[in-house]
């Protein structure tokens, strides 16, 4: 699978959710996740963790001018506490992300209002493309929400939370 993604610093999210609203975009959950990324050779491997279940999530990503295009791949985990322990134990951890999300969607447009805990507020806008659709159909519509957000290219973001958490040095 692809999508088209934009991240961003967010310093008011009730004025971000407002705009979206009026966009048309629907608030879908609050979400409460944590996210082990390991360590892999090539792209970025997490375990998200979220309301008792977990998946795996590979990907990898690629610069499309001012946004980003990620090839991933989402595997479930039937048993997340004996992986999260083995792959511990054979990859090693590079950081646990923890977040509470705010899910909204409209169309095939996820726009994530992000609390990170030890970085902050931030949005996070995710336009999954379809196998054999051009990623050029989707950026009309991150570009809006982008402009109703009053983000520019100056204010995107080109890595995950935990290279921002380790920028920071808060990460284990």
């Amino acid at each position: 699978m692809k999508n088209l993604e934009a991240k961003f610093r967010l310093h008011d999210l009730a004025q971000a959710e407002s705009a979206a609203l009026a966009l048309g975009y629907t608030r879908r959950a609050t979400l409460v996740q944590r996210d082990t990324f390991f360590r892999v050779a090539a792209g970025k491997l997490k375990m998200r963790e979220e309301g008792g279940k977990a998946v795996l999530i590979f990907y990898s990503r690629s610069a499309s001018e001012t946004l980003m295009l990620s090839d991933y791949k989402i595997v479930p985990v039937p048993e997340p506490e004996s992986t999260r322990a083995v792959m511990t134990g054979r990859l090693g951890v590079l950081a646990v992300v923890e977040k509470e999300r705010v899910l909204m969607m409209r169309d095939n447009v996820r726009f994530h209002l992000d609390r990170v805990a030890g970085l902050g507020e931030y949005g996070e806008i995710e336009a999954v493309i379809a196998d054999g659709e051009s990623p050029e159909l989707s950026r009309a519509a991150v570009d809006r929400l982008l402009a109703a957000l009053g983000i520019t290219a100056a204010d995107l973001i080109d890595v995950s939370y935990f290279e921002l958490l380790a920028s920071s040095g808060t990460t284990p």
